[in-house]
């Protein structure tokens, strides 16, 4: 298994970034994960955070160097970061849960499975053509969606996230068979908001993405100006290059890994090691806290 990897996050105009965004492999399994955490609730970043946490982890301890099933595992990957959200604002007695949204693209088997919860989004890119990218959980993607009208509409209303206090929806995609050559990309809504998708596809399928990502990175700053939101952007080439052009060509080769070699990007220190999950009514018992924490405080100043 064999690829190049770009990825590249900045600030924009906000006053912190609430972006995170990493990757993982072993030599025949590879994770690549983003997540915005959402402005308007506490600790936004620790919400992505944890939720990178949480996927490398389980990916780490059950790719031994496969998963057995992709869609299960990607599944119970985002459900184990909504409890560990849930957990950690339960723990600190949290008025307001952290939150975020995540996409998460999965290699296994010469194969592309995907994730996605919220408006962070994955693209497939062959040939020059965008081959599909995810459809946001967004009131204004939905209307678009039925063919409605959209004026008026808020594009950062969303309705689903992970963090809140009901069961987050999400979607799964995939498989598709990559062949060499084609490029996968994730990005916060930093990046599609402000260039348009015939722009993402045309820069992405013009350059190496070690060009592309800081290019459009940059498009994107530029276009939002001074109250630009956080721009992250990770994007990877498939590519399977004759073995003495390979060295040279910056891509990451998995195959000479041991079979329970494990890599990552995305930093664990100081971390506390997973915990066992927690079972559907530890959860339903704190969000009820949570929920029983904010109606208090509400009937307090009225």
């Amino acid at each position: 298994m064999k690829f190049s990897v770009f990825q590249l996050s900045r600030l924009g105009g906000r006053e912190k970034n609430e972006d995170r965004m990493g990757y993982c492999y072993t030599r025949d399994a590879a994770l690549f994960v983003l997540a915005d955490g959402m402005g308007g609730h506490p600790d936004g970043e620790v919400a992505a955070q944890i939720a990178l946490q949480v996927l490398s982890a389980r990916f780490q301890r059950e790719a031994r160097p496969r998963l057995p099933a992709a869609p299960a595992f990607l599944s119970a990957g985002i459900l184990s970061a909504h409890q560990r959200i849930i957990r950690y604002a339960s723990e600190r007695g949290m008025l307001d849960t952290p939150r975020t949204t995540l996409v998460a693209g999965l290699i296994q088997g010469g194969k592309l499975h995907w994730m996605h919860c919220g408006d962070s989004r994955l693209y497939v890119v062959r040939d020059g053509q965008l081959l599909t990218r995810t459809r946001d959980h967004s009131y204004l993607e939905a209307q678009v969606h039925a063919g409605m009208a959209i004026e008026g509409i808020n594009r950062n209303v969303l309705f689903t996230c992970l963090g809140s206090t009901v069961r987050p929806m999400f979607d799964l995609g995939g498989p598709v068979s990559l062949v060499e050559g084609d490029k996968v990309l994730l990005c916060s809504d930093g990046l599609w908001g402000s260039v348009g998708d015939e722009q993402i596809v045309s820069t992405l399928a013009g350059m190496a993405v070690a060009d592309a990502v800081p290019a459009l990175v940059e498009m994107a700053l530029v276009a939002a100006g001074e109250y630009s939101d956080n721009v992250t952007v990770l994007a990877l080439e498939w590519e399977t290059p004759a073995e003495p052009l390979f060295h040279a060509s910056g891509f990451t080769e998995t195959e000479t890994m041991a079979d329970d070699g494990f890599a990552s990007t995305i930093q664990t220190e100081d971390v506390d090691p997973l915990p066992d999950e927690m079972d559907e009514a530890a959860i339903e018992r704190s969000i009820a806290e949570i929920n029983d924490a904010i109606q208090r405080t509400a009937t307090r100043r009225r």
